[in-house]
C-alpha cells in the first residue's frame, strides 16, 4: 500500500515537472517559433524571388541566345557560304592526245619540238607564227587551235588599248581614277591586268568604236588563209546587256566574245611587225614552204602607238601577271599578255607573246582549258619553257633558220579568197 502511494507521488511530481516544463516552453517558444516561422517565410520569399529572377534570367538569356544565334546565323550564313564556295570545274586540265591528227610536214621541226615539250601534258594548244610573213611555224593540237575559240578573258585588253590609243581616249601616261584616292596608267594596267581600268576605258570608247576596232584587228573573221578545219570566232553585233556589265565587261573580261588562238596570234604578229595584219598560212608540204608567199589582209595604222603599248606588255613579263615566264627564260626580251576566266565549268588560260630579239621575232599563243590548274600565268610559264628550248637550240642567232627573211608580199588587192 505504501509502495503504491510512493509511486503515485513520484508520478505526480513527474507530471508537475512536465507541466511546468511545457508551460515554460509555451511561454518561451512562441516568440522563438514566431521568429523561426518569420525567418522561414522571409528566406522562402527571397529564395522564390531569387529563383524567379534566375528563371527569368535563364529565359531571357536563352531567348537572347536564340535571338543572337538567329541574328548571327542570318548575318554569317551568306559569309560562311561565300567563304566555303568554290567554283566547280568539269573539264580536265590534262590530256595525252594533243598531237593526234596534227599535220606537221610543213612545220619548223625545232619550233614544233619546243612547243610539244613546253605543253607537256596540259590540255591546250601552242601556235607559233613568224610575224614577218604570217607563216605558222608550229601548231600543236590543231583540233583545238582551229576550233571555234573561247572567251578571250584579259587578252582582249590588248585590242581595247590599241583602240583607245588610236582614238586618243588615253595616252600611255593617262591616269584613270579607279577610286577616291587611286589612279592608274596604261602601263600598270596592262602589266597587272587591271579590270576596272579597262572597263572604264571601254565605257569611254563606247560599243560602236570598240566593235569597229575589234573587226579591224581581225576579230569576228577567219584569221587563216585556206586552212582546212578553221572555225570562226565571234564578235557580237550588239553590246552586252547593262545588267551583265555592258561594254565595260566586254573590254575587261572579253564577255560575250569568242576568240580563236589564230585570231589572237594574227593580232599579236601585227603588233610585233609594226602593223601588218597577215593572213596566217600553215604549209603542209615542203613544196608549200618553198613556194611560200605572204598574204596581207590589211595594214593597221598602229605603228606610232605600239611603243605606248609595249611598256605594259613588257611589264607583264618582267613584274606582272606573266612573270612566271622569267623563271626559266631571261636571255631575250619578251612582251605578252595573259588572260584567265571561266565559263560553264571550264577554265581558260591564255598567253599571247612575242620574243623580240636582235635576230628576229617569233609570236606564240598558248591557250589552255580545263579546271583549277588552268590559268593565264600557267600559260606564261609554259611559254618560258618554250623560249628556253628555242634558245638552247640556237634558234635566236644570226643564222636562225626558223625565222624567215621577209618575202614578197601579196597586197590586199591581189589576194582573193
Amino acid at each position: 500500500m505504501m509502495n503504491c502511494l510512493a509511486t503515485s507521488r513520484r508520478l505526480m511530481v513527474i507530471v508537475v515537472l512536465l507541466t511546468a516544463t511545457l508551460a515554460t516552453a509555451a511561454t518561451i517558444a512562441p516568440p522563438r517559433k514566431t521568429h523561426a516561422k518569420s525567418h522561414h517565410v522571409t528566406e522562402s520569399a527571397a529564395t522564390q524571388k531569387k529563383t524567379a529572377r534566375m528563371k527569368h534570367s535563364s529565359r531571357t538569356a536563352a531567348s537572347t541566345n536564340r535571338s543572337s544565334h538567329i541574328v548571327v546565323a542570318k548575318t554569317l550564313k551568306p559569309i560562311f557560304k561565300k567563304s566555303k564556295y568554290y567554283e566547280r570545274f568539269y573539264a580536265s586540265s590534262f590530256a595525252t592526245d594533243q598531237v593526234d591528227g596534227d599535220i606537221t610536214a610543213g612545220e619548223d621541226p625545232i619550233v614544233r619540238a619546243a612547243a610539244i615539250d613546253a605543253l607537256g601534258n596540259m590540255n591546250g594548244t601552242v601556235v607559233s607564227i613568224d610575224p614577218d610573213n604570217g607563216r605558222i611555224l608550229a601548231m600543236v593540237n590543231q583540233k583545238l587551235a582551229l576550233s571555234a575559240g573561247a572567251q578571250p578573258c584579259s587578252t582582249i585588253k590588248v585590242a581595247v588599248a590599241l583602240a583607245a590609243l588610236s582614238e586618243n581616249v588615253i595616252t600611255k601616261d593617262t591616269e584613270i581614277p579607279l577610286g577616291k584616292y587611286y589612279r592608274m596608267d596604261l602601263t600598270t594596267a596592262l602589266a597587272h591586268s587591271n579590270n576596272a581600268y579597262f572597263a572604264a576605258v571601254g565605257q569611254k570608247l563606247g560599243f560602236e568604236k570598240v566593235s569597229f576596232y575589234a573587226h579591224q584587228f581581225g576579230l569576228g573573221e577567219l584569221a587563216g588563209w585556206k586552212i582546212e578545219g578553221e572555225h570562226l570566232g565571234t564578235f557580237p553585233s550588239a553590246e552586252l546587256d547593262a545588267k551583265l556589265g555592258g561594254v565595260g565587261k566586254m573590254c575587261s573580261f572579253g564577255e560575250s566574245i569568242s576568240l580563236t588562238p589564230l585570231q589572237l596570234g594574227a593580232l599579236m604578229a601585227a603588233i610585233a611587225n609594226g602593223g601588218s595584219l597577215y593572213y596566217l598560212q600553215h604549209p603542209t608540204t615542203p613544196e608549200e614552204i618553198a613556194n611560200f608567199t605572204p598574204k596581207m589582209k590589211r595594214k593597221l595604222a598602229i605603228g606610232p602607238i605600239i611603243p605606248e603599248l609595249s611598256d605594259g606588255m613588257s611589264g607583264a613579263v618582267e613584274y606582272g601577271t606573266a612573270r612566271l615566264l622569267r623563271s626559266s627564260f631571261v636571255e631575250e626580251p619578251v612582251l605578252g599578255k595573259t588572260g584567265t576566266c571561266s565559263k560553264n565549268g571550264t577554265r581558260f588560260g591564255w598567253f599571247a607573246s612575242y620574243a623580240n630579239t636582235d635576230y628576229g621575232r617569233i609570236v606564240t599563243v598558248i591557250f589552255l582549258e580545263g579546271g583549277r590548274p588552268t590559268f593565264g600565268p600557267k600559260a606564261a610559264e609554259l611559254a618560258g619553257h618554250f623560249y628556253r628550248n628555242l634558245y638552247d637550240h640556237d634558234y635566236f642567232t644570226a643564222k636562225t633558220s626558223g625565222v624567215s627573211a621577209p618575202a614578197p608580199v601579196a597586197t590586199a588587192a591581189q589576194v582573193t579568197r
